[in-house]
């Protein structure tokens, strides 16, 4: 049973959010919180496998929200919900360690799989989404490592190449046609970037990878 906490300041939306996750096997909704500060408290209290955020909340907003829920350590993973495509606040809900983003008029069928992703561990964004949003809001030229994170230079020159892919926005099946490899070695060097790197998934390697200078906003 995946269990999901509800973050938004509306509670219309949380209603409609509540009666298509009770319809779905294997989904169970512990609770609902109606800003950041009950959200990353109610997290603390529930461990809930995914929290479904809401970016903009009065008082505590999703992203700070997100931040203490990451620095808490807990196994719990929040995917960012936002009114639109590119929402300011998305590109620092991802830097706070958000797993993702999904739109609000995404489909019942759709946001049922992306939880199911999430919370398998995985990433539900598409990489080439997130690279969007971090070309528009990452300043160009700015390629200094973020504080506290490992050094680009623990990578081998297959596994850098492969982070490049990554956060160029190829998926696995991609990254194998375009290197001549079989899928699952794409995998195995996907799991040690990952481990290497500190990282808990794909779209925190596509911040990583444009914070840190392996790959350059357009100009």
């Amino acid at each position: 049973m995946i269990r999901v906490l509800l973050a938004d300041d509306q509670a219309l939306v949380r209603t409609g959010f509540r009666l298509i996750l009770q319809q779905a096997p294997g989904v169970s909704v512990v609770g609902e919180a109606a800003d950041g500060s009950q959200a990353a408290s109610m997290t603390r209290e529930l461990r809930p496998d995914v929290v479904l955020m809401d970016v903009r909340m009065p008082e505590v907003d999703g992203v700070e929200a997100t931040r203490r829920i990451h620095a808490d350590g807990g196994p719990t993973r929040v995917l960012i919900l936002t009114t639109f495509d590119l929402d300011e606040y998305v590109y620092a809900a991802l830097r706070a360690g958000a797993s993702g983003f999904l739109l609000k008029d995404t489909l019942a069928a759709d946001l049922l799989s992306a939880i199911r992703v999430v919370a398998a561990g995985d990433a539900v964004v598409a990489p080439s989404t997130t690279r969007r949003l971090l070309e528009r809001y990452l300043p160009a030229g700015s390629g200094s490592p973020a504080p506290a994170v490992p050094d680009p230079g623990v990578l081998t020159e297959r596994e850098r190449e492969v982070l490049t892919l990554i956060a160029c926005g190829m998926s696995n099946a991609e990254i194998a046609d375009h290197l001549f490899l079989s899928e699952g070695t794409v995998k195995t060097h996907v799991s040690r970037v990952l481990t290497k790197l500190e990282l808990r998934d794909r779209v925190q390697a596509v911040v990583y990878a444009y914070e840190t200078g392996v790959v350059r906003p357009r100009a």
